[in-house]
This record gives structure tokens, C-alpha cells and sequence, in this order.
């Protein structure tokens, strides 16, 4: 075998390379970003005019970009060139002003620089040594933000973090990246618990525990409790209806859990949303905590998009009750100008989280955490390593203050109740549940010449025209068993006239499908005319 040694000039040579390759050259960061930011600038300003929903169909980026990676270097503008050539044309523009099909994904100036920033960054603060400034940022942003929404104290960081080990109150919050996180975070917190109460030796007694919530909670919450371990037949799904708006009831609950209780069961986890993402609908927190409050149940409120509208004293109203429960997630990247991905989870226990999640390798013990002054933040999620996400959202906040970002959430609700009158104005529609927020669920209704069977062929052809149109994207959910479209404000771009022309296109597309799918026919046993439904297509 050769040494390594005996090839100098090769060595020489790779040393040349090495020294010539300086990936954050400042002039490199410099020009790279200038370039970047133009090109942002420029995507902004031309975001309203493309197509929301692109015309591409699955694998085309292959087919406009080299297959095999490049040995090569190339100059940076080829990399920009072929994203704005392939790239933006295959995208769905959540940035859109015409984007109304999902809760918004919100942006700002402020969170951009924030990211850039903390991108530029690049740190890793698993550990408060690791980076002191990104661990006590995110205990700042997050209580500010806890105190803009009127959480308890005892949710927190402040009290627990500022007068070090000796400091009082055991609450605490992480950002998170999803809320499908905070949900299985505070499941295994949950679970442990449970488990610890009935003094099961390891997991043994994890098939008697029960976790609950409405039938409109999000999918993410079944997925989550199936991570954590918990047997599928146990997971509840509690029916709710146009009675209570599509909210829990706490009379229904009550009784599935004391059922379980019976069969030798333990609740152990409920799931209570404050804006369902169907229909938007608010589980009665309050009511939730005082019904399982006999059972020692964790209760989570997940108000990952109405969360945000807390901010306002208006909305303040749909958290009352939260001093009871244990635990709360909001989500700012839905509606709170943060961009993805910033999850906001508390906890008025954060050592129930540390117990289930902490981990201490030695290479990561330090004199500060074992002093008991800090919670390090990797013990509160499923990771290790975490982005420094907390700066983000403290730009927001900073920038903006409380009466922006408050003003900002008063004019998405007051555009989606323009949406909602004009909506209710019109007699071929109806407004399926009410509006508590800035999502309007509607659809064409049955009439006298239409069944229910043929309306719901109607409200599928007509999202699917408007979405083919580019000009603006809808999407959909099922009700009480019936198709409902769904109409969601907020996009960061959004104004009144982008709402008034949605509704315009919706109305002239409905009246295209009206005249495409009616006939006017002469009864052959008298002379009255009626109209029948006609599929003509």
C-alpha cells in the first residue's frame, strides 16, 4: 500500500483548493444576499398577478433541472435564474393576496430580517451555555407574547428564570416548530404522568389510558397520540354538531370519560382547539377543565390560528378558563406575522416536559445547568439541536408592537365579515356555521330546482374553476356530512379589493355553472314551465 506521503504534489494541490474555497467569503455573503434580497423584492411585487395555483404537473422540475449534481462551480445569478425560470412557476403562492384555502402563512419585513439574522447565525442552543442570548430570547418573546394574550403568570418564564435556582413559579414555554409538536410533547408529559400515578413499572400500563377530543379537532392530534404510544382504541373522538356549533360539549364528554372510568380506563390527555380548522369552532375551555378536572386529566388548548386574535381584547374572551389548564400552544407563523416555522408552547409545569424529555449526555453537562438556573430548552421537545427561533418572533413583536399587529388581525376579521355579508346577501348561497374569526365556511345551497346531490356537484365544479383560473385558490371541508368551501383571510398581502373580486369570481362562476347545468322544459301534461337540474357536460 502507498503512503500518503508519497504523492506531494496531490496534497499541494488539494491544499490550493481548500484555501481557495471560502464559502462565507463576506464579499460572497455580501453579493449572494443583495442578490437574494432583489430578487425577493421582486417576487413580492409580482406575487398578486401570478397564478395562485400553478399549471405544473408531477415530476416537471426534473424535466427543467439537471439531474445529476453538478461537479462544477457556477456563478450564483445561474442558481437565481433557475429559480425564478423553474422553480416559481411550480409554486402555490401562500404569499398571494388571492390566497383564501388554508389559514394564512404570515410574513413580515420584520420576520424575514429576524430569520435572516438568526439564519446568518447559525446557532445551535440546545444548551443555555450553548447560547445564552437564543435561550433568553425565547423566554422573552415567548412571555411577552404570553403577556399580550393575558395568560396566566404561572405559565411564564419570568418568574422561574430571573431570580435563578431560588426563583418561584415552575412555568415555562419553548418554540416549537409545529403544533403536531406541542401536542406530542405535552402527550408524553401526560402519559408519564398517568403512568407515575398508577405506579405502572415502565410502560406496562399504557393500554388503560385515554385521551380525548372533539370530532373537528385537527388530524395532527390522532397522529400525534398514536407517536406517543397510545393504543388507537383508546383515542376518543368525541361527535359534536350544529347545536353547539360544532364545539365540544362538555355534557358529552363527561360522559364518554366516566364510561371509561367504568371499563377500568384512565383519562389521562384532552385536546381543546380554539379554532377548529373545518369550521373554526371554540371548545369551551372553562367548561372542559371543569369537567375533567375530576379525573386528572392534562388538558392542552390548541389555538394554534385563533390563538393570535387573543391579542385583541375582543377575542380575549375565547381563552377564559385557560388559568386551569396545563398547557397551551399558539402558533404566530398562522396569523401573527411570523413566518414558519414558530409554535409557541406553554406549560404551567415545565418540569412535568423536562422529566418525560430530558436527556444528559456528558458532553453537554455544564456548571450552569446543574446549578438549576436554567431550563435547558432541548429538555422541552423532541430534539436535540433546535434555530435560534425565538429572535423571529421578538422582531415582530418589537417592530411592531401590540396596536399593529392588533390592527392587523381587526382588519383580516373585518374583511372576512364583508366576505360573509356579501355571502348572506346573495340567496344561491349559505353560510354554513357562524363566523368567529376570518374564515367563512359557504356553499352553494339546495333549492327548489336543486338536491342536495346536485349542489354538492355544484360546489365542486366550482372550486375547481375557480382554482384553474390562477386567480385565486379555495379549498374545501365536509360539515355535518355536507361539502362546504372555505374561505380563510389573512394573507399578509391581503386588502379589502382582493376579498370584493374573490367574491365577484365566485359569484360569476356560480352563475356560469346556474346557466350551464338549467334547462327550461315544457311539461308535456300542461302548459307550466319549470326548471330541472341538467348535467350537460
Amino acid at each position: 500500500m502507498g503512503s500518503l506521503d508519497s504523492n506531494p504534489a496531490s496534497l499541494d494541490a488539494f491544499a490550493a483548493d481548500a484555501e481557495g474555497f471560502q464559502p462565507l467569503n463576506a464579499d460572497d455573503v455580501r453579493s449572494y444576499l443583495h442578490k437574494s434580497v432583489d430578487f425577493i423584492y421582486d417576487y413580492y411585487k409580482s406575487v398578486e398577478s401570478l397564478p395562485v395555483l400553478p399549471g405544473v404537473e408531477p415530476g416537471y422540475l426534473r424535466r427543467l433541472l439537471q439531474s445529476a449534481p453538478p461537479s462544477a462551480a457556477a456563478p450564483f445569478d445561474i442558481a437565481i435564474k433557475e429559480i425564478r425560470d423553474a422553480v416559481v412557476p411550480g409554486m402555490t403562492h401562500w404569499a398571494s393576496p388571492n390566497f383564501f384555502a388554508f389559514f394564512p402563512a404570515t410574513n413580515s419585513a420584520a420576520t424575514i430580517a429576524g430569520e435572516l439574522i438568526a439564519s446568518a447565525m447559525n446557532t445551535v442552543g440546545f444548551t443555555w451555555q450553548a447560547n445564552p442570548a437564543a435561550t433568553e430570547m425565547e423566554a422573552l418573546a415567548l412571555d411577552w407574547l404570553a403577556h399580550l394574550l393575558r395568560l396566566p403568570e404561572s405559565f411564564m418564564t419570568m418568574n422561574r428564570t430571573a431570580g435563578g435556582a431560588s426563583a418561584q413559579g415552575t412555568g415555562g414555554g419553548v418554540i416549537l416548530g409545529t403544533t403536531s409538536e406541542a401536542m406530542l410533547v405535552t402527550l408524553v408529559a401526560a402519559r408519564d404522568a398517568a403512568l407515575h400515578r398508577m405506579g405502572s413499572n415502565g410502560v406496562v400500563g399504557i393500554t388503560r389510558l385515554t385521551v380525548y377530543a372533539a370530532d373537528q379537532t385537527h388530524s395532527t392530534f390522532f397522529k400525534a397520540c398514536r407517536l406517543a404510544g397510545f393504543d388507537p382504541a383508546n383515542i376518543r373522538s368525541i361527535p359534536t354538531g350544529a347545536d353547539t356549533d360544532y364545539g365540544l360539549d362538555p355534557a358529552r364528554l363527561i360522559e364518554v370519560m366516566q364510561a371509561d372510568v367504568d371499563a377500568g380506563l384512565v383519562p389521562t390527555y384532552i385536546c381543546v382547539t380554539v379554532g377548529t380548522t373545518s369550521s373554526n369552532a371554540v371548545d369551551p375551555i372553562g367548561a372542559v377543565a371543569d369537567v375533567t378536572a375530576q379525573f386528572g386529566t392534562w388538558v392542552h388548548v390548541d389555538a394554534a390560528y385563533a390563538g393570535s386574535a387573543c391579542i385583541c381584547p375582543e377575542f380575549r374572551h375565547h381563552l377564559d378558563g385557560v388559568e386551569r389548564v396545563d398547557s397551551v400552544s399558539v402558533s404566530p407563523h398562522k396569523w401573527l406575522m411570523t413566518c414558519l416555522d414558530c409554535t409557541c408552547l406553554w406549560v404551567r409545569d415545565a418540569h412535568r416536559l423536562t422529566d418525560s424529555l430530558e436527556t444528559n449526555p456528558e458532553y453537554l453537562k455544564n456548571d450552569v445547568t446543574d446549578s438549576g438556573a436554567v431550563t435547558d430548552l432541548k429538555d422541552m421537545q423532541v430534539g436535540v439541536g433546535r434555530r435560534f427561533r425565538g429572535l423571529k418572533l421578538w422582531m415582530v413583536m418589537r417592530t411592531y408592537g401590540a396596536t399593529k399587529l392588533q390592527e392587523r388581525i381587526r382588519s383580516d376579521v373585518a374583511m372576512a365579515k364583508v366576505f360573509e355579508d356579501s355571502v348572506r346577501a346573495d340567496g344561491r348561497f349559505e353560510v354554513i356555521v357562524p363566523r368567529n374569526f376570518a374564515l367563512v365556511c359557504f356553499r352553494i345551497k339546495p333549492g327548489v330546482a336543486m338536491e342536495e346531490k346536485d349542489a354538492e356537484r355544484a360546489n365542486h365544479e366550482l372550486m375547481e374553476r375557480l382554482n384553474r383560473s390562477g386567480k385565486m385558490y379555495l379549498a374545501h371541508t365536509v360539515i355535518g356530512g355536507k361539502f362546504v368551501l372555505r374561505f380563510a383571510v389573512g394573507s399578509s398581502l391581503q386588502e379589502e379589493r382582493h376579498v370584493r373580486s374573490a367574491w365577484d369570481l365566485i359569484r360569476e362562476t356560480t352563475t356560469e355553472i346556474m346557466e350551464g347545468k338549467m334547462r327550461v322544459h315544457v311539461c308535456t301534461d300542461c302548459s307550466d314551465m319549470f326548471l330541472q337540474i341538467l348535467d350537460l357536460e
